[in-house]
């Protein structure tokens, strides 16, 4: 099971938690309206990190994956032109 599925699991977890706690509580109507929508901005910032974060990472990680790339193209044609002048100066 992958890291990001159970961050999600847990999230979901707490979001159900916070949701079913503030229903069952004994406050007027308003009061628990505006408790559910507080812990709905809370989650979906949370979530909004998370999937920032989760971006970052990729990024990184293809910008890694781009300059171990052209790293490898460069070392390529180095030797190749090493080997092409090996092969003219032998003719």
């Amino acid at each position: 099971m992958s890291v990001a599925k159970i961050i999600t699991g847990v999230m979901i977890g707490a979001a159900a938690g916070a949701i079913l706690g503030v229903l069952f509580a004994p406050d007027r109507g308003s009061e628990t309206r505006r408790k559910i929508s507080e812990k709905g901005t809370d989650l979906a910032d949370g979530l909004k990190n998370k999937f920032n974060d989760f971006v970052d990472s990729v990024t990184e990680k293809f910008q890694g994956a781009k300059d171990e790339a052209a790293s490898m193209a460069n070392k390529g044609k180095e030797q190749f032109e090493e080997w092409k002048g090996n092969t003219q100066n032998a003719m």
